[in-house]
């Protein structure tokens, strides 16, 4: 099991800045891939990034590249969402999700085994 808690979010103006934090327990290792993705209102969850454990690669949603940085702390046990340059279309429900099963499609929000609860994060224009 792997609980998994974020933090962060925020109303904010366009072109600010936030941190999201998801801080992970429950597992003695941290061998898993950590995504984050974002839910908009009557919208699917959309992919935003993932950091692997393997090389702690990063991949990014085109539409976040050059904004948004993902990274990870394994002595805190910690994962951040570092995003610049704040967009109204940018308003969402972030999500921090865990993947197991590193093989899976980190593209997939249903190849994840683990999620927050969610950080909203308004940004008004």
């Amino acid at each position: 099991q792997v609980q998994l808690i974020e933090s962060g979010g925020g109303m904010v103006q366009a072109g600010d800045s936030l941190r999201l934090s998801c801080a992970t327990s429950g597992r003695t290792s941290n061998d898993y891939n950590m995504g984050w993705f974002r839910q908009s209102p009557g919208k699917e969850r959309e992919f935003v990034c993932v950091i692997k454990f393997l090389g702690s690669r990063t991949y990014y949603a085109d539409s976040v590249k050059g904004r948004f940085t993902i990274s990870r702390d394994d002595t805190k046990n910690t994962v951040y969402l570092q995003i610049n340059s704040l967009k109204p279309d940018g308003t969402a429900v972030y999500y921090c999700a865990a993947q197991i099963n590193l093989r899976r499609n980190y593209l997939q929000k249903d190849d994840y085994d683990y999620w927050g609860q969610g950080t909203q994060v308004t940004v008004s224009s």
